[in-house]
């Protein structure tokens, strides 16, 4: 058989398992945010902290800021609650591609290439509680920064988890103009060392 044939056949197989992946992982979790109303309330939050940004005066920033705090911990209650529904799913199911671009079902053949999304939403929520409950002890807008970056981070492993790293990391700065580490630098110390030893574990 012509090797380019081989090729072509290889590739419309690989395209078509990795929409069906893509499709099961985004179906996923569509079934566990569709009792919350996360969405809406992290859109809020984000255009809330640029509205604040854009104040003339700090009074008025700080008053703004102020106003989205019970937004701040609905937020982090009903990611708290998505982290918790998604520890029923089996690890396989669950499976995230470490890998830049997505390897359809590499959890059942090379597991070392995969991280396990609960537990990256389990460190999603805790730092989020973290920083809403304001444990570090930042000012009003140093705390809105860091949660922003928790949010975007977020995000990012949502896109990540249902379709690919690089996929993210597009999104990220097309929506926020952030790079990946950009990011992970302002988020939380907590966050940011609970993500860096999920990142380099292996399965």
């Amino acid at each position: 058989m012509d090797t380019a044939l081989i090729l072509l056949i290889v590739v419309v197989v690989w395209q078509f398992a990795r929409v069906r992946y893509q499709r099961a992982h985004i179906s996923l979790l569509a079934q566990h945010l569709s009792n919350l109303q996360l969405e809406r309330h992290m859109e809020n939050l984000t255009q809330g902290y640029l509205r604040a940004i854009h104040e003339e005066g700090e009074s008025r920033q700080l008053q703004v800021l102020e106003t989205y705090v019970q937004t701040e911990r609905i937020v982090a209650g009903q990611v708290h609650t998505l982290a918790n529904s998604f520890q029923k799913e089996s690890q396989q199911a669950a499976s995230l591609i470490a890998l830049p671009f997505c390897l359809p079902y590499a959890e059942r053949y090379l597991p070392s290439v995969t991280r396990d999304f609960r537990d990256l939403l389990r460190i999603h929520a805790a730092g989020l509680r973290h920083v809403v409950d304001n444990e570090p002890g930042y000012d009003p807008k140093t705390r809105a920064y860091h949660l922003s970056a928790e949010l975007y981070l977020l995000q990012h492993s949502c896109h990540w988890f249902c379709k690919s790293r690089t996929v993210a990391d597009a999104r990220l700065a097309a929506r926020h103009r952030l790079t990946h580490q950009k990011t992970l630098d302002s988020v939380s110390e907590l966050t940011r060392s609970a993500y860096m030893k999920w990142l380099h574990r292996r399965s």
